[in-house]
């Protein structure tokens, strides 16, 4: 994988890693690894037999975009790569199509095929940012190639593969009956399902955020059942937006996308707090965990000068070290030297009088009027250097007049 050129360029090859730097390699970051004594020797048996392990990740194709949360959990997925061994994405076509199974999100639509198809397609092509998607290190499997066919018998055979006394450990059943909350049957069938596909694609390791970890150990079970060896589970932390407080998540504002532009994907990872710096750069980038510990150490390295060498870090990831260059410098220039930055968008207006939160909308610095209120409420929106205060203030617009949202979005009036 990239990592940025000041900190040493491209990681050299790792496949003459012996199997205590492999486990250590693949460790590292993890929560949980059930277990690592498994773990070792698949990767013994592995490197005995020359046969590479199948490393299985389950994806549900509901949105086409990702999110450096996203990566995380790629990112382990290149490093069993690395190592020589094949990722095994499992598109879950077939639960795509009825819904969102965990009663969190009732809201969540059902997807059509094409819809599936779509955002499947441009996840692949996002993902590709992170994975080997040669042949020999890629497969792509749709849990629909099996489930599409399955008749009830054979699903009541694999339901009976675990007793409801199991599936109720769960921590979000435990939790609901508890608040006296229903739990649907059909939501037992999903940790079953997921089971299934990993004996379908006999998968050696599964990889999953710690949301999954229930449903991953089932497959251990499943495969059991099935007279399979059971696959290794490796869970990984669910990343921490640029709030600091709620998950990376799109909806939630916080996030930063594999196609965020340079100086975007700059800004925002310079706005995050000093103390999330260990983790980004743990869950993040390959510097060595000694590099790390130095660049976090306050009284060793200058906390400015280790933010700006993980936002370049990150932004070589997907952009090249050019691009990670320059987005520093421009972000030197516009915020460290109050200047504006060289690439302003020009936005052509309506020369009359329009409310401000209007006009945020209009040039595409807030996604809706609500949205655009809230900002301007709290101070995040200024006109030619002037904080907006009210969302209703009338304003005459005129070109060349300067309006900018946070410290990241820009537009330059042109009225016609």
């Amino acid at each position: 994988m990239i990592e940025f050129a000041a900190e040493g360029g491209h990681i050299d090859a790792i496949r003459d890693m012996n199997i205590v730097q492999q486990i250590e390699l693949l460790k590292r970051g993890a929560v949980e690894v059930y277990t690592e004594e498994e773990l070792a020797q698949k990767l013994v048996n592995a490197e005995k037999t020359g046969k590479p392990l199948r490393v299985k990740l389950g994806l549900d194709p509901t949105s086409p975009d990702i999110h450096l949360g996203h990566t995380v959990v790629l990112r382990k997925m290149r490093q069993f790569q690395d190592l020589g061994h094949k990722a095994v994405l499992i598109i879950g076509d077939y639960t795509a199509r009825i819904g969102d199974p965990t009663g969190v999100n009732a809201t969540r639509p059902i997807l059509t095929p094409e819809q599936i198809t779509a955002n499947a397609a441009t996840y692949f092509q996002q993902a590709g940012k992170i994975l080997d998607t040669s042949e020999d290190k890629l497969e792509v499997r749709y849990n629909g190639e099996w489930f599409e066919t399955m008749t009830l018998m054979e699903m009541i055979h694999l339901a009976a593969k675990k007793t409801i006394t199991q599936m109720l450990q769960r921590d979000t059943f435990k939790q609901r009956l508890a608040a006296d909350k229903d739990v649907y049957t059909h939501e037992f069938l999903y940790p079953l399902m997921q089971g299934y596909d990993s004996v379908m694609i006999r998968s050696d390791v599964e990889l999953g955020g710690t949301d999954q970890t229930f449903n991953n150990l089932v497959g251990r079970d499943i495969q059991r059942a099935c007279n399979q060896s059971p696959q290794i589970v490796l869970t990984m932390p669910i990343l921490v937006g640029l709030d600091g407080v709620e998950k990376m998540s799109k909806s939630k504002g916080n996030y930063i996308g594999v196609t965020d532009a340079p100086s975007d994907m700059f800004g925002k990872v310079m706005s995050i707090s000093d103390e999330m710096m260990a983790n980004y750069f743990t869950l993040l980038t390959d510097l060595p965990a000694e590099r790390i510990a130095e660049l976090t150490d306050g009284a060793r390295t200058h906390p400015k000068h280790t933010k700006v060498l993980l936002g370049k870090t990150i932004v070589a990831q997907f952009h090249g070290p050019q691009a990670a260059e320059a987005a520093a410098e421009e972000f030197e220039r516009v915020f460290a030297q109050k200047q504006l930055p060289d690439d302003i968008p020009e936005v052509a207006v309506a020369a009359e009088p329009v409310m401000a939160f209007k006009l945020l909308v209009a040039c595409n610095l807030a996604p809706s009027s609500g949205e655009a209120k809230r900002i301007i409420k709290q101070g995040g929106a200024t006109l030619d250097g002037s904080k907006l205060t009210d969302p209703n203030t009338e304003i005459q617009p005129q070109t060349g007049m300067i309006l900018r949202v946070g410290k990241l979005k820009f537009a330059r009036l042109k009225t016609s």
